[in-house]
């Protein structure tokens, strides 16, 4: 079975049913994993499961809406944090404790859910080019206040690179059953550039 949503909601009372589906979703795989069902999705919603049917042919549909908007959001949140330390230029310490901040904040509810996105993959060439793009959108930031402050060895953007990649993978496949505490993921970071975090 596909799961590609059966249509697109045009009314705003039918983005309104989407958005709270999307939610339910969110909040029954994080307590059950993949042991969710449709049936539960409808439940938590406050929805039949006709209704979801309506939107959604199974529940991977749903969980893949629940990714989108993940990314969404994080694109949102970051890019504000982004455009802030192009604005200030903090010291190197700060403007790596601003954006791992706000990486936790955005793992810390639900790890268990964002482990399963993590494995979800994209559904066609487009989202797995949009998944590519918003990677290499973090590496380019983490580039640039690498190099402004002399940081990243001889190949700052390989050295972004590892250390998204490295932070991602930690998040998705080893904090999933456990707190998520943004001094774990400051550290990982500084081991992934090769050095100790300096202490004020």
């Amino acid at each position: 079975m596909s799961d590609a949503p059966r249509r697109t909601p045009r009314q705003r009372r039918s983005r309104e049913t989407v958005t709270i589906l999307v939610e339910a979703a969110a909040q029954v795989f994080s307590r059950e994993g993949l042991t969710a069902t449709t049936n539960r999705i409808a439940e938590r919603a406050g929805v039949s499961i006709g209704t979801l049917y309506q939107y959604f042919p199974d529940k991977f549909a749903v969980l893949h809406a629940a990714a989108e908007r993940h990314v969404s959001e994080a694109g949102v949140r970051l890019g504000e944090v982004f455009a802030r330390l192009r604005r200030t230029e903090p010291p190197f310490e700060e403007t790596m404790s601003a954006i791992v901040e706000v990486v936790v904040e955005l793992h810390r509810d639900r790890p268990v859910l964002h482990g399963l996105l993590h494995r979800l993959a994209p559904r066609n060439a487009a989202e797995l080019a949009a998944i590519r793009a918003f990677e290499d959108h973090l590496v380019d930031e983490i580039t640039y206040h690498l190099v402004r402050c002399d940081r990243g060895g001889a190949d700052p953007a390989f050295t972004a690179r590892t250390v998204v990649h490295g932070v991602d993978t930690h998040l998705h496949r080893v904090l999933v059953h456990r707190s998520i505490e943004t001094g774990q993921v400051t550290e990982l970071v500084y081991r992934l550039l090769g050095e100790s975090r300096r202490q004020p």
